[in-house]
This record gives structure tokens, C-alpha cells and sequence, in this order.
């Protein structure tokens, strides 16, 4: 035996030795550790009563009953016995039959509709195994300058979702994955992981017939994919409404925290107008933060009412969430009180209707408002950073169990 394979031997008999000295207290270690790490998320629910939601007779709730009713014309689509929500947690079909069977003949106005949430639904403190508090943002529907032909001025495509992306929704395989998704291509027989952000954006894509649209603004560009819709003025004089098609499949990351951690930005400083103006203020280093969130979202254009949730239905502005589907169930009801966006004296007490998602949008206390678009849509979205607590309300013949 040379003298290198002694070392290593060496090396290995007192690695040996070492984990033996230090497994005498690995039970007490492992103990401790186990009491200092969190519970893994778990959506809890708690009964109230409608006068235990604050704000609630001030607001005009029948502004949500156009949300509520396009929600309701996707689970008539559904058989009855179908669970509404993970592990059935807003019961199935059937629960929703009836109340959705009412919105045709509903008078109008906030008494009337009212009247028909208290008369068919109960309200559920939502929780985080029990922790009420949670976070609450806001997006949009972004809007940009385009053209149909690329030229100097119109640089950056918005590409189409390229044939050979394979999305996957891991839930399919297992219940523990459910709400969990992920893309590539594949590759001799495997999945593998698709391009990310600063490939696609150096070229990997170009010149395969994928460009729907150029725009002239990549920062713009950039955020059209976090909101994922957004309307292209076109240079011709009209206009092209797209949507999220698909999405690369790399985790999606923050770069307000990545200008943070460069001293960049304050915390309390960072909001989508504060993270455009660094970017447009530092264009040699604007490419290279951009592409430190490698997630990357292709389009295809609109039509009807809206943009579309992950529900399938169009969104309603200022009444639509995008929840983590993960725990919340698509279709309900959510009566939100949370910090207002713009004025902190003020609170953000209203029913909105859980029917979209987001790659930022995880836990049971988690939701993201859909404010439309135009100019004070994209100021509420950009700093709405509000924490808020908001309860799940279910049909009554729903039975949730004690603790949720």
C-alpha cells in the first residue's frame, strides 16, 4: 500500500472515529433540532360568523358576483362529485351547484348580494397551522409599445411557447407534490432542464419562428412576464392582448431581494417602480440582475374579456386573487383585511374571488390582487407589500374539519 492510499485510509478511519464521538448526542442534537425547525405548511381553518369580518357591511360585495359567477360557469363544466380545492377542502361540485344555481336570479345591488353569501356560505379563518398574518401583493396587467416586425427600435421579441417545452404538473405523480410544477425538454428519453432567462434573452431561441411580437423596452418586457398578461400598443396604431402560455420551468426568483443584498435598495425601499427606476438607471448592470431570476414566461395573444387565471376564466379587476392552488382551492370566495397599498391609514377590507396563481405565491397565507390595468393599476400592484389576514368562505353544506 503507497503512502496515498494510506492517507486516505487514515482520513476515512478518522472521519469514522469522529462521527462515532459525536453520535453519543445525536439524539439530543436531532431533538433540538426537530423543536427549532417550523411545522411544514398546512392550510388551518376556523369557523366565524360574517360579523367577525371587518368591513364587511361596507363593502360594495356585489362587485364581486361577476367573478363569482365566471367561476361558477367553470365548475358547471365539472361532475358533481369532483373535489373543489386539495384534499377536497371546499367539498366538491355538488357543494357549489347550489349557490352558483342562485347568481342567475340575484337582484342587484350590495343588500341583495349580501344577503346571498350570509344565506349559503360560512366564513373560515384561513391559517398557516394556525398563524392567521400573512402576505399580500398585487399585479397587473402591464402595458408596452410594439410591433409586428422587429427593427431598431423594436428589439425584443416576446416569444410563443416553443413546441419542444414539456410542462409538467408534478401533482399528477403524487398527492405530496400537488400545486407543483415544472418544465423542460426532453432529451433521449429524460427530462431535462429547459434554457433559462439569459440564455433565451443571448439568442438561444432566435430564428426558430417563436417571435409573436417585438417590444421596444426589455425592462418592460421583463416585468410583463412577472405580471403575465399585458397589452401591446402596436406602432401600426392597434393592439395586442397577451397572455402567460407557458414558463420555462426554472424557479422564479426575486431580484428586489438580489438589489438588497447588493446595498442596492432598502428593504422598505423596494417595490416595482423602485426596482424599474435602479434598472433604468443602471443599464451596464441591468441585464445581468434581470437575469438572476432565470424563470422566463412565454405568450400567446388574447381575446374575450380578460386575462385568464389558472382557473380558465378571465379576471375581474380589484376582485380576482391569485392564491397558492397548493391549499387554497380555485372558485372561492375570500374576504381580504389587509394593509392598503397606498395609504397605510386605510384598510384593504374586500371580497374577491380565489382564481388565479403566481411562481411567487406560496403558503396558505399567501395572495396576490388583480388590479387591471392602466396607470393606477400598476401604482397599486408595484408597492403593495401588505401584510393582512384573510378567511375562505364555503358553501354551507361544506364540512371542514376541527382545526382545518
Amino acid at each position: 500500500m503507497n503512502s496515498r492510499h494510506r492517507t486516505g485510509f487514515s482520513a476515512i478511519a478518522l472521519f469514522g472515529a469522529v462521527a462515532l464521538l459525536f453520535s453519543a448526542c445525536t439524539p439530543k442534537d436531532e431533538a433540538k433540532r426537530e423543536e427549532a425547525k417550523p411545522p411544514p405548511d398546512a392550510l388551518t381553518l376556523a369557523p366565524l360568523t360574517f360579523a367577525d369580518l371587518p368591513g364587511w357591511r361596507s363593502d360594495p360585495v356585489a362587485q364581486a358576483i361577476p367573478a363569482l359567477a365566471r367561476s361558477c360557469a367553470r365548475f358547471r363544466t365539472q361532475p358533481a362529485e369532483r373535489p373543489v380545492g386539495p384534499n377536497g377542502v371546499a367539498g366538491t361540485i355538488g357543494d357549489w351547484q347550489g349557490p352558483c344555481a342562485q347568481l342567475a336570479d340575484l337582484p342587484p345591488g350590495d343588500d341583495a348580494a349580501r344577503a346571498f353569501f350570509e344565506a349559503n356560505f360560512t366564513p373560515y379563518a384561513a391559517g398557516n397551522n394556525g398563524t392567521r398574518e400573512g402576505l399580500f401583493t398585487g399585479y397587473y396587467e402591464a402595458e408596452l409599445e410594439g410591433s409586428r416586425r422587429p427593427d431598431p427600435a423594436y428589439a425584443v421579441p416576446l416569444y410563443r411557447r416553443p413546441a419542444d417545452l414539456v410542462m409538467v404538473d408534478l401533482g399528477d405523480f403524487s398527492d405530496r407534490w400537488r400545486g407543483e410544477r415544472t418544465a423542460g425538454r426532453v432529451v433521449d428519453g429524460r427530462l431535462k432542464p429547459y434554457e433559462d432567462r439569459a440564455a433565451i434573452v443571448a439568442g438561444s431561441l432566435k430564428g426558430k419562428g417563436l417571435e409573436l411580437v417585438w417590444v421596444k423596452d426589455p425592462i418592460g418586457a421583463f416585468f410583463l412576464q412577472i405580471q403575465g398578461s399585458g397589452r401591446i400598443r402596436m406602432a401600426d396604431g392597434g393592439e395586442m392582448r397577451v397572455g402567460y402560455a407557458a414558463q420555462n420551468g426554472h424557479k422564479y426568483v426575486a431580484i428586489g431581494k438580489e438589489l438588497i443584498d447588493r446595498g442596492a435598495l432598502k428593504r422598505e425601499e423596494v417595490s416595482l417602480q423602485t426596482i424599474r427606476a435602479w434598472l433604468l438607471a443602471n443599464p451596464d448592470q441591468a441585464a445581468a440582475v434581470m437575469n438572476v431570476n432565470p424563470s422566463y414566461v412565454f405568450f400567446q395573444p388574447l381575446t374575450g374579456d380578460g386575462p385568464n387565471g389558472a382557473q380558465g376564466v378571465a379576471l375581474t379587476p380589484g376582485r380576482s386573487l391569485a392564491v397558492d392552488s397548493k391549499f387554497m382551492p380555485y372558485g372561492a370566495p375570500v374576504w381580504l383585511d389587509a394593509e392598503d397599498p397606498v395609504d397605510g391609514r386605510q384598510r384593504l377590507q374586500r371580497l374577491l374571488i380565489a382564481q388565479d396563481t403566481g411562481g411567487a405565491i406560496r403558503g396558505p397565507v399567501r395572495g396576490d390582487v388583480f388590479w387591471g390595468h392602466g396607470a393606477e393599476a400598476e401604482q397599486k400592484a408595484g408597492v403593495m407589500k401588505s401584510r393582512g389576514t384573510y378567511a375562505l368562505l364555503l358553501p354551507k353544506s361544506v364540512k371542514v374539519a376541527a382545526g382545518g
